[in-house]
């Protein structure tokens, strides 16, 4: 597996993640209060669907595009439909947004992103696309020795997003069990949005026992398969766990998680889960 992003980019991993993020930054805004967005592993903001990386592997056939000529999307799913589309109109798609590009969408006048990106290319991109943009603030540094010193942020409330690569492979698990144990400590009462991979249920299962007892008031676990999980070789499927939700988020996600399985699936066999692992 290539980590670089570039090869993945519009995957069925990025239509729930992304759909994900986009529900929790609207939830944020309807207060008028300023908030923060923090993104631990930015990468470089947009990728262009046309690369020879990306047709190489055309992993955004089976993402992106599903859900782009899919109707009768339910509300969430729009939502990214919509974002998606003021990325790129055009038809065939070419440019697919990362979360950075989709935080500076979303984000109002009063609000706020912070970028982690420790790769200098990538990082250099994130500064080049968003000059000019005082909201955007990008950090070329570890994601995860980041949250120590940018947390809690000013504005008191807010998103941190960690979207690792995972080249640790299930090493990352702990990397962001021991982060996000810092993070908590120092910022309780903030949502946190991990994104994790699965190819056997056994490599996340961990990570799951770990947050059922960490110090978040709650913890939201949304998964989606695209096959059956029956190599560790691959990406079977993938699940975001949400600490300190937003309110109703769970119920936008329980309509949306049943269309994306269906559209997304292999020959059949997607499925999806919503799981509150603690709750207040």
């Amino acid at each position: 597996m290539n980590y670089r992003h570039r090869f993945h980019a519009g995957n069925f991993a990025d239509v729930l993640k992304h759909t994900i993020l986009l529900g929790v930054l609207d939830a944020l805004k309807r207060k008028p209060a300023p908030f923060a967005y923090l993104d631990t592993h930015a990468g470089s903001g947009v990728y262009a669907l046309d690369s020879e990386a990306a047709r190489k592997t055309g992993e955004f056939r089976a993402g992106v595009l599903r859900v782009l000529d899919a109707s009768d999307l339910p509300p969430l799913l729009r939502s990214y439909v919509e974002a998606v589309r003021a990325c790129d109109a055009g038809k065939p798609l070419t440019r697919y947004p990362g979360s950075p590009w989709l935080a500076q969408h979303a984000l109002r006048a009063q609000d706020r992103a912070v970028l982690c990106e420790l790769l200098p290319d990538e990082a250099t991109a994130l500064r080049g696309q968003f000059h000019g943009d005082a909201r955007m603030q990008v950090h070329q540094r570890d994601g995860y020795e980041a949250l120590s010193a940018l947390l809690p942020p000013a504005e008191k409330r807010g998103l941190v997003l960690i979207d690792p690569p995972f080249e640790a492979q299930e090493a990352e698990f702990k990397l962001i069990q021991r982060a996000l144990a810092m993070a908590l400590s120092r910022w309780p009462g903030g949502m946190f949005a991990v994104w994790y991979p699965i190819k056997l249920q056994r490599t996340r299962e961990p990570l799951l026992r770990w947050l059922r007892g960490c110090a978040a008031q709650s913890v939201l676990v949304a998964e989606l398969a695209v096959r059956a999980e029956n190599s560790p070789l691959r990406l079977n499927g993938c699940g975001v766990a949400l600490l300190n939700p937003p309110w109703k988020l769970d119920q936008a996600l329980f309509a949306a998680l049943p269309a994306l399985a269906r559209l997304l699936g292999e020959n059949g066999q997607g499925d999806s889960r919503l799981l509150w692992l603690k709750r207040e």
